[in-house]
């Protein structure tokens, strides 16, 4: 009760006072804190925070390099020594399509054995049994025609190749466009680059640059492009979280520089983190054994997401 209460601030009644005898009021505000007790024991508690937080960052550094040292450390699917993507399907008959393609491993069909199972092959594949009809096609995407249903178009006779290389960067596309051009100039090339720009941390604008710099020169020589830009490294089994969070986010952001410059060097632009990403996420069977190269049926996914594209710029280059 307040008449109890001893003034002057102490707190204290005049029953608490009865149990320490001898305490003065005097005495009992030396017991309290002082103003300097508090601060020094709320700056104590911020360093401790600020330390217990630095800790957190230094652990989670520690963590994520420690992924990073065990992603490398694993064992890859290598390139099939006997695996030479070069193959001619379809009728003899048929309208010729030379395709090739260009870029890292994917492109090369690292993590299967057989070449109707790279994505080129898939591709090829179906392309030379006949496709979607792309009438009303608009940025890479198949559309439909008012009044009419999808059918197919006419079957092709495609001659497809690939001059990709395992662990290609951006920066190695300059050669492979140079082996591209040798001999019969290439209608299509399909260009898969991006997942090693990210894993070696190449800044996302100087990838993208070199990116452009191919698209441009295959231009220039009368080639239709298409670009599937980097894949959802987010579903990439053989990175631990948050390891695999970290490429995810990298990833993306390459793979939007790419998008910008492709455009910009009159390229076509298939986004394959966001049209497979998810499948690739739900199934782990699109991945082979390594958990970080596509599988058979993950190459027949990219394949379908970058056929409307593919049939797009067939179709363009026959008209030029």
């Amino acid at each position: 009760m307040i008449g109890e209460r001893i003034g002057f601030g102490t707190g204290l009644t005049r029953r608490q006072r009865r149990l320490v005898p001898g305490v003065t009021r005097q005495g009992v505000r030396r017991l309290l804190p002082t103003r300097e007790a508090v601060a020094a024991r709320a700056a104590l508690a911020a360093r401790a925070a600020v330390a217990a937080l630095f800790a957190g960052a230094v652990g989670g550094v520690a963590l994520v390099a420690a992924e990073a040292v065990v992603a490398r450390s694993r064992r890859y699917a290598q390139p099939e020594l006997g695996l030479a993507v070069r193959a001619t399907l379809g009728h003899a008959g048929a309208t010729p399509l030379r395709l090739v393609l260009l870029g890292d491993s994917s492109a090369l069909g690292v993590g299967v054995d057989r070449v109707v199972d790279t994505v080129g092959g898939q591709l090829a594949t179906l392309l030379s049994t006949g496709t979607l009809d792309i009438s009303g096609v608009v940025s890479g995407r198949p559309g439909l025609t008012p009044g009419r249903r999808p059918g197919l178009t006419a079957a092709r006779r495609v001659e497809l190749s690939s001059v990709g290389v395992a662990g290609s960067r951006s920066a190695d596309l300059g050669t492979q466009v140079s082996r591209a051009l040798l001999g019969g100039r290439p209608d299509v090339a399909v260009v898969l680059v991006g997942a090693n720009d990210v894993t070696s941390l190449r800044r996302p604008g100087e990838a993208a640059a070199h990116l452009g710099a191919a698209v441009r020169r295959l231009r220039e020589a009368g080639v239709q492009v298409v670009v599937g830009t980097c894949p959802d490294l987010g579903a990439v089994r053989a990175f631990a979280p948050p390891l695999r969070q970290i490429a995810g986010w990298l990833g993306r952001r390459v793979a939007d520089a790419q998008a910008r410059a492709v455009l910009a060097a009159g390229g076509t632009v298939v986004d394959l983190a966001r049209e497979t990403g998810p499948v690739f996420r739900a199934d782990a069977g699109t991945l082979c054994h390594d958990g970080f190269h596509p599988s058979a049926d993950g190459y027949r996914v990219w394949a379908h997401a970058l056929l409307p594209a593919v049939v797009a710029a067939a179709t363009a280059g026959s008209a030029s």
